[in-house]
């Protein structure tokens, strides 16, 4: 394996995004979405939150702006080169096809890493600058975090470049992929609680460990729950007093490994598709 080509690759696909503005205008958005969320979190009063108020507010954004960024950065990184003609003579200069698809996604990797940091760096910085105690470390635990959660997203996007012959069927599976983990997932899921448990019981904050071990398999709740045992609290992220407890398996030892294994395997799975492909 030749690292020059990965990373002639990977500099390719930043390049682009600079090219495109992409980054610029995704760590706008990010940058100005934090500051207005920290000035006017309060629906009662306005006024600079601190980042850890910041953070409860912002988790929202972020479980359903980074997945769909994340997707449609990827979508077409594969798919998109086949349909231009380029993937041949890429394939035609001695790279193989594991090098291209490494160098794709750590060059999408970075243009993602960058605008989270970015964006969340800068906003962190101006409303450092006008709250006291600030807490850098929650800060900088969040934006790992939500890092994290953009690269499963990526994972699962290149794969999804991989399996469809066109652009157009591509971001249709990328949006109904957004629909599936941020909404129907859920909803299945409260469902099935509901019914299990019944309303009276829920209203209390007594969830069954089961729930939570069916919920992991959801890579938003994954980001969830790392935020809040590691940043928040959970009556701080629902705005609710209840008395509710995490299973002890809720922690870094379990969700970490969980997020990483659905990063890599993702990836692999979308190299042995790729690796399959008559281009």
């Amino acid at each position: 394996m030749q690292t020059n080509v990965i990373f002639s690759v990977a500099k390719k696909e930043i390049m682009d995004n600079i090219r495109n503005k992409w980054i610029i205008i995704v760590s706008l958005m990010f940058a100005l979405l934090t500051i207005v969320v920290s000035y006017f979190g309060s629906m009662t009063s306005k006024g600079w939150q601190d980042l850890t108020g910041t953070i409860v507010t912002m988790m929202a954004f972020v479980q359903y702006l980074v997945p769909i960024i994340s997707l449609m950065l990827g979508y077409a990184t594969i798919i998109g080169e086949v349909e231009r003609g380029s993937m041949s003579s890429l394939l035609s200069l001695s790279a193989t096809r594991f090098e291209i698809i490494t160098g794709k996604y750590l060059g999408l990797a970075c243009v993602l890493a960058l605008t989270i940091l970015i964006g969340f760096g800068t906003a962190g910085l101006v409303i450092a600058a006008n709250v006291s105690n600030v807490d850098y470390a929650a800060y900088l635990i969040f934006i790992g975090a939500t890092i994290l959660f953009g690269l499963i997203f990526l994972s699962i996007s290149l794969f999804f470049s991989t399996i469809f012959r066109k652009r157009s069927s591509a971001i249709g599976g990328a949006v109904f992929l957004w629909f599936f983990f941020l909404i129907i997932i859920p909803v299945v899921f409260a469902g099935v609680l509901l019914a299990t448990i019944g309303f009276e019981a829920l209203s209390t904050g007594a969830i069954p460990s089961w729930y939570y071990a069916l919920d992991l398999i959801n890579p938003v709740s994954l980001f969830s729950y790392f935020v809040s045992i590691n940043v928040v609290s959970l009556n701080q992220i629902t705005g609710v007093n209840l008395s509710i407890t995490y299973p002890s398996f809720i922690s870094n030892w379990v969700l970490l490994p969980i997020i990483f294994a659905w990063i890599l395997v993702f990836f692999f799975v979308a190299y042995w598709r790729f690796r399959r492909q008559d281009i």
